[in-house]
């Protein structure tokens, strides 16, 4: 979940540029690109072809699954420190910012997921989602019959078991959670919840990864953000005690990216405590 207001900044900041994809299920696949790279185009470039590039575990495609009100832009710095990386990166903004019914996103995310394996000729993808980006993709997974689709599945800061803070709204500064239906069904106990997290946590084949930070001002508590049935948890501070990282920071703290492409990688999770 980031804040529309300072997303454009962010990313400017951090010297990325990215074809920011429509929303809904309509949106079409965009690819992000290292400032100074060629331009993007409509399918993404083989990942062999970056010049620092260092060949990943998989040729599967990465798809970032952004967060309630995240705009795609706002995620230009992961996708090109993936796309710097030999990954070859995709970003979904959730349809209408995430602000409705869960499994109807998941629904429109499945078909942005069927759009991506034409594009590119993958037959599965690796998904990356941020807050209720991992509820979402997640969804699709347990529920949408999506695991065959999916390699990987690396959540940041995603409610899983929902959050205590049911306001959220309020702390990006859009006002009441009253009315918005995703916002109140990532509240602890909610029959979303509730039926998200009857049975498997990991279905299928899937890697999945659940990173988390003791910071984190949105889910309440904690380590509600972790998943059983085998899946890998990772809280930064447990390997960087003094690594402030807070909800919205994960999708740009250099050490949470550390975790992020070791799982991608299928490589042992050590975070770098000072990685930038």
């Amino acid at each position: 979940m980031l804040l529309r207001k300072t997303a454009v900044a962010l990313a400017l900041a951090l010297g990325a540029t990215l074809v920011v994809p429509g929303v809904a299920a309509s949106a079409a696949p965009a690819d992000a690109a290292v400032e100074g790279a060629s331009a993007p185009h409509s399918t993404v470039g083989d990942a062999r072809d970056t010049a620092a590039g260092t060949a990943a575990a998989t040729d599967n495609p990465v798809i970032i699954v952004g967060g309630l009100s995240g705009i795609a832009v706002a995620y230009g710095p992961l996708a090109a420190r993936l796309k710097h990386d030999g990954f070859r990166p995709f970003v979904y903004e959730l349809p209408g910012l995430g602000f409705g019914d869960i499994p109807t996103s998941a629904r429109a995310f499945a078909d942005y997921v069927d759009q991506v394996r034409a594009t590119t000729g993958a037959a599965q993808v690796d998904l990356v989602g941020h807050s209720e980006g991992g509820l979402v993709a997640r969804y699709y997974l347990k529920r949408l019959g999506g695991t065959g689709s999916v390699g990987r599945y690396v959540s940041l800061g995603s409610p899983q078991y929902g959050t205590y803070v049911a306001n959220i709204l309020a702390f990006l500064g859009l006002g009441s959670c009253a009315g918005v239906v995703a916002c109140q069904q990532m509240t602890i106990g909610s029959d979303f919840i509730t039926d998200l997290n009857a049975g498997d946590d990991t279905p299928g084949s899937v890697s999945y990864t659940a990173v988390r930070t003791r910071q984190d001002q949105l889910v309440r508590p904690v380590d509600n953000a972790m998943l059983a049935d085998g899946a890998t948890n990772v809280l930064i501070q447990s390997s960087c005690p003094w690594r402030l990282v807070g909800h919205l920071g994960l999708v740009l703290d250099g050490t949470t990216y550390t975790v992020i492409r070791q799982a991608l990688r299928d490589e042992s999770i050590r975070p770098r405590c000072l990685a930038l």
